[in-house]
């Protein structure tokens, strides 16, 4: 981002993760409050980028695996005669992911613990820093009325 930007800057997908990553805007005074506001959420950005790469790879990789094994039964290979990819129809491929999401069930339920846990985390620090703010800018309005 330029150095005259006053905000996060948002970019485009990640090739593993599928999310967008964030490059925090970081403020010249900024309060260690707001340090710790913007670190958790920095954390939280990176433990979602952790996370979703790893899983997208072993859903890639699985439903290779998967989709082999099933032509391979059907004596059909990876591509056809035209070169064109071999498909399995969407029966065959709701199969696989019920038995992907059975399978991973206890590791989404975990992240989504860790995902709330930080999220409140985050919450509650955004909650003190928007009052640190507001009691900030009460006592400038109050300076001024006074002058």
């Amino acid at each position: 981002p330029p150095a005259h930007s006053h905000s996060d800057w948002i970019g485009p997908p990640d090739k593993h993760s599928n999310l967008r990553p964030i490059i925090f805007y970081v403020p010249p005074e900024e309060s260690a409050l707001e340090r710790r506001l913007r670190e958790a959420r920095q954390e939280a950005q990176a433990s979602n980028q952790r996370f979703w790469a790893r899983h997208n790879r072993a859903f890639r990789q699985e439903k290779e695996e998967f989709i082999y094994s099933r032509l391979k039964a059907k004596g059909l290979e990876m591509r056809d005669e035209s070169g064109q990819k071999a498909t399995l129809n969407a029966e065959e491929m709701a199969e696989f992911y019920k038995d992907f999401l059975t399978k991973n069930f206890k590791k989404h339920l975990q992240y989504n613990r860790d995902w709330y846990k930080r999220n409140f985390r985050i919450t509650f620090l955004m909650g003190q820093v928007a009052l640190v703010r507001a009691l900030r800018w009460l006592r400038r309005r109050k300076k001024s009325v006074e002058q």
